[in-house]
């Protein structure tokens, strides 16, 4: 059971359906779950309004789109102090997809994607490389992912 009193059972099965089908009618989840589908709704007014539900997302094939590389990038800061600043500089680099501040060799690490080789050799060299605080990086290319999915309840 969660930490939190405020959420339940109920609220857990809910977040599980709409996390694996973000589009379901609330009517069929509340029909998986036993309630109305009213309730599903203000269920899930009261998840985001507490901060646990933060939106939701489609969920697009980039190769499909002609955006083949898939990287993962360490980041290696001059010191951890620059974390912020260069966090904030990064975030302004669309190819970027997340970051994430860690403990390990790695003072951050990041996704991208980009269309082919030569655009994420300019990324890295032109864009990231050029931050302010970043002393070098790592990059790992993504050769397939084979599945990503939300946690179950």
């Amino acid at each position: 059971m969660p930490q939190n009193s405020e959420i339940d059972n109920i609220d857990l099965k809910i977040l599980s359906l709409l996390m694996q089908d973000a589009t379901m009618p609330y009517t069929e989840i509340g029909e998986k779950v036993f309630v109305s589908g009213s309730t599903v709704h203000v269920r899930m007014r009261k998840l985001e309004q507490m901060g646990v539900v933060k939106g939701s997302q489609l969920i697009v094939d980039y190769a499909k789109l002609g955006w083949d590389i898939n990287a993962f990038l360490g980041i290696y800061l001059e010191k951890s102090s620059n974390y912020v600043a260069a966090a904030q500089e990064l975030e302004k680099i669309p190819e970027i997809l997340s970051i994430h501040y860690t403990t390990g060799i790695y003072s951050l690490f990041a996704r991208i994607i980009c269309r082919d080789t030569q655009h994420l050799r300019e990324v890295l060299s032109d864009k990231i490389q050029k931050v302010p605080g970043i002393q070098r990086t790592e990059t790992f290319i993504s050769l397939e992912e084979r599945f990503s999915r939300p946690i179950t309840f």
